[in-house]
């Protein structure tokens, strides 16, 4: 099996049963809540950084004019 495939359910269910071993059912909400803000943080950041880029490119295309 390629590594391109997408994960599928049995996957993500043995990822999930080692996880609620190794941290313990305490910690599961505290791990989602924090990978959950640095997925948003980073999403936040990076469409900022997109902003950035296609105000360059406004700029740039009205100082040729």
């Amino acid at each position: 099996m390629p590594f391109g495939n997408s994960i599928g359910f049995m996957e993500i269910v043995v990822i999930l049963a080692a996880a609620l071993i190794i941290f313990g059912p305490a910690k599961l909400p505290e791990l989602g809540r924090s990978i959950g803000r640095g997925i948003r943080e980073f999403r936040h950041a990076f469409s900022d950084v997109g902003k950035a880029f296609s105000l360059e490119d406004e700029e740039d295309s009205e100082e040729s004019k």
